[in-house]
């Protein structure tokens, strides 16, 4: 990753524009497992946009989210996708394999979506090569950028998940439930997820604003900040990050279960 430039004048008036919270924004260039290198916004959340995307978005205005866990406006169409075909990246390319505890840990994720009642169903494999086919849904391998965090984005609107997942290169340092626990997390944000803290981060209280791709609250779910659940946006402050098991709660299977009902 390159060292992070700042957004121009204009491009920051976007963002705020779109709800993407703008403090501490800059542009990093992010490497990918087919080769290529791409320029996104990043904010210090795990949520990203890219540099090229940012003039297809529309400004917040015009999505109507009137309602106060939380997700996007876009969701997986599941018709189109009956299954997500998800692909974990283990070759050398950029040092972006993912460990072998990664790779049980990504096991782990795909099976907490698996044991759900929902219309989610999903399959894994590993390889070197994402891009021969058959092409898979969400690429998942490892990154330099955000440490023992992880990357990723919510679903586009004509219903595909969110393609890239990342781990950071240091959570290897740490037990296999807490990589579980960021990878499905990851995965979650590509299904419509949002954090359920994202109005004020339980690590430093910024709001993380709606954006263009909405906050809408999830019936049966809190409307207020569940610490316990896998979509809080960072370790509660104090807790040891190896006490994580990866699980969800029965609040992110309510609604999950909401979402994609079977």
């Amino acid at each position: 990753m390159e060292v992070g430039k700042n957004p121009t004048k204009e491009q920051l008036e976007k963002l705020f524009d779109v709800g993407f919270n703008i403090e501490n924004v800059t542009i990093e260039k992010l490497s990918l497992p087919d080769g290529s290198t791409t320029d996104h916004f990043v904010n210090g959340t795990d949520i990203v946009i890219s540099v090229n995307g940012l003039d297809n978005l529309e400004s917040l205005e015009s999505f109507d989210n009137q309602t106060k866990q939380y997700r996007t406006e876009n969701l997986v169409d599941t018709r189109r996708h009956k299954t997500i075909d998800v692909f974990g990246h283990i070759g050398d390319f950029g040092n972006l394999g993912l460990t072998p505890k990664m790779q049980t840990a990504l096991k782990k994720a795909v099976a907490n979506y698996n044991n759900l009642n929902s219309s989610i169903t999903m399959t894994l494999r590993f390889g070197q090569d994402s891009f021969s086919d058959p092409k898979p849904d969400i690429v998942v391998s490892k990154t330099n950028l955000y440490g023992s965090g992880g990357l990723a984005g919510f679903p586009s609107r004509n219903g595909d998940p969110y393609k890239w997942v990342q781990i950071g290169q240091d959570a290897d340092n740490f037990s296999i439930g807490y990589n579980t626990l960021v990878l499905t997390h990851e995965l979650g944000h590509c299904l419509g997820l949002r954090h359920t803290d994202y109005f004020a981060r339980v690590c430093n209280g910024v709001n993380e604003g709606e954006t263009f791709d909405g906050a809408i609250h999830i019936p049966g779910t809190p409307t207020d900040i569940d610490i316990t659940s896998i979509m809080i946006s960072c370790p509660v402050p104090g807790t040891d990050p190896n006490s994580y098991t990866g699980d969800f709660n029965n609040n992110d299977k309510k609604a999950l279960e909401y979402m994609y009902p079977l």
